[in-house]
């Protein structure tokens, strides 16, 4: 059973985005649509929470790397943090973390998204 659930939060001119659950085939297009919705909307500095996500597909790396081509071509940028062991071992592979920023907890990056 694949389940996910997205809570936006806003912080000063920060969107945080926080995914729980699994990022998969069959939940990767409710991260695009959130996330994509968002930066259509106006949003361009956006950090994304990654602590309450247990795996990710695929399917979920190309939902970021969509959305922070977006972010960056609105002069923004997409920051991700609380990437669980195995979660950064995916994005150390795929070669994301040369992409994006990345920081421990959620504070460090609102910090760097807000600068």
């Amino acid at each position: 059973m694949s389940d996910l659930t997205i809570v936006d939060e806003k912080v000063g001119d920060v969107l945080v985005v926080v995914p729980t659950g699994r990022i998969d085939s069959a939940t990767a297009k409710t991260l695009e649509t959130d996330m994509l919705g968002r930066l259509s909307a106006g949003e361009t500095n956006l950090v994304v929470d990654l602590e309450g996500v247990n795996y990710i597909s695929s399917a979920g790396l190309r939902v970021i790397l969509l959305a922070g081509k977006k972010a960056k071509a609105s002069g923004g940028a997409i920051r991700l943090c609380g990437l669980q062991p195995t979660i950064l071992e995916v994005f150390e592979i795929s070669g994301f973390l040369r992409l994006f920023e990345v920081t421990p907890g959620r504070p460090e990056a609102i910090a760097a998204a807000s600068a």
